[in-house]
């Protein structure tokens, strides 16, 4: 099979960033990729649209954007995380007897990317592969506030606030102080926020360089899992991530 030129030139352009040369003018891609400046532009500008590549405002340089670090993180995850994670949500699953979730960060959404049923739950409404609002789950909630400031604020920027329930938070400003109080505390609960009548607890999976990679919760029905109960069960998600965090370390330097 041929290769498709542009997409090769595209590519090309990627990997002319490192942790030395992380922004470049477009003069000096030009220069290293051996093409005219206009042909150049049209590449950057198709690699922005997709957001491949993102342009500083303050000195006009290229530099790669955050999409790469999105699908980066998807596939990590799906590649070990899972595999690594399964025995922490069949145990957390088996003492609690409630359905416990692992998720990860994909664009503007969380996704479930594995799950185990609860004895005691009676909740089905989930699934692997549903996609998750930030703003409303216990889990978007996590994955969102352990960004770096520079990613949360991409997120945030113009961040569609969907009405869920009558306690969805719709307020950017009332977010913002709910995402801090999630990581002041190290966990967070969404108190019916995007199903009513059911209250979850997520806590954050951290690689060795101190990002989230993915973030396990656990769902509970108001109806049978009071306030202490629940307590109780993100003492033991802590638990798990914290050891499993540890475990992740090692494959992530």
């Amino acid at each position: 099979m041929p290769i498709i030129q542009s997409v090769e030139r595209a590519l090309k352009i990627l990997d002319l960033f490192d942790e030395h040369k992380s922004e470049l003018k477009i003069t000096e891609i030009s220069e290293k990729m051996g093409l005219h400046k206009s042909t150049v532009h049209s590449l950057l500008k198709t690699l922005h649209e997709y957001s491949y590549i993102d342009q500083n405002p303050d000195n006009g340089k290229y530099r790669l954007g955050l999409k790469l670090a999105e699908r980066g993180n998807l596939v990590i995850s799906n590649m070990d995380i899972r595999k690594t994670a399964k025995k922490y949500l069949l145990d957390l699953s088996a003492k609690t007897g409630q359905t416990v979730h692992l998720g990860i960060l994909d664009g503007r959404e969380g996704v479930y990317i594995d799950k185990v049923e609860g004895e005691q739950s009676i909740i089905r409404y989930s699934r692997i592969g549903r996609r998750l609002p930030l703003h409303s789950t216990a889990i978007g909630k996590v994955l969102l506030a352990y960004q770096p400031p520079n990613e949360l604020e991409h997120l945030l920027k113009n961040y569609n606030y969907q009405y869920q329930t009558a306690n969805t938070i719709i307020n950017e400003a009332v977010f913002r102080k709910e995402i801090e109080k999630v990581t002041e505390q190290g966990y967070a609960v969404d108190e019916q926020e995007n199903e009513q009548g059911v209250r979850c607890a997520a806590v954050p999976i951290f690689n060795g360089k101190g990002r989230v990679l993915a973030a396990i919760s656990i769902s509970t029905l108001i109806s049978r899992v009071n306030d202490p109960e629940l307590q109780i069960f993100i003492d033991l998600l802590k638990t798990s991530c914290n050891e499993l965090s540890e475990q992740m370390r090692y494959g992530y330097e």
